[in-house]
């Protein structure tokens, strides 16, 4: 069941978060930065990984530690050539990964998701071409899907069912 609910994904008591990176992403704007100053041995973790397999968009990336699960998703299109930047999210890439993702909840057994509003922030898409992906992907599962819409500093959602 999908719920939108407002306020700071940093405090969620679901079992995992999902959100939008880059390839060559560097963490360091929106939810990602964030992320990278809560648990940074991810981002190390990540910067190894892609080092290593050089991963392209449309990937899943997880990493688990402190009792939570991040599901990296790379949304966003972006090259390891010296200087590139992340570029922005392809709708392809978002329905590709949310496929992923899916497929990920369902093989590890998450039993509750957090997650943005995908891809819309530093990925630059609109909304109103992301949430029916999220919905033809995630909307069937069966476990509480708490997408956050409105971001609130430090403010707990209401994530009914936790």
């Amino acid at each position: 069941m999908i719920t939108e609910v407002s306020g700071d994904i940093l405090f969620t008591k679901a079992q995992a978060i999902a959100h939008g990176i880059a390839p060559n992403d560097p963490f360091s704007q929106g939810l990602a930065l964030a992320l990278r100053e809560k648990w940074p041995m991810m981002h190390k973790d990540y910067r190894h990984y892609a080092h290593q397999a050089h991963p392209r968009p449309g990937e899943l990336w997880a990493w688990g530690g402190f009792g939570i699960r991040i599901f990296n998703l790379l949304t966003q299109e972006g090259s390891f050539e010296h200087g590139s930047k992340p570029e922005r999210a392809t709708v392809p890439n978002v329905n590709h990964c949310l496929r992923r993702l899916s497929h990920e909840i369902e093989k590890e057994q998450i039993k509750s998701l957090a997650l943005p509003r995908l891809a819309t922030g530093v990925g630059g898409l609109d909304w109103n071409e992301v949430k029916p992906l999220i919905q033809n992907h995630l909307g069937d599962l069966t476990i509480p899907i708490f997408v956050y819409t409105t971001y609130r500093s430090g403010v707990q959602a209401n994530e009914p069912g936790l």
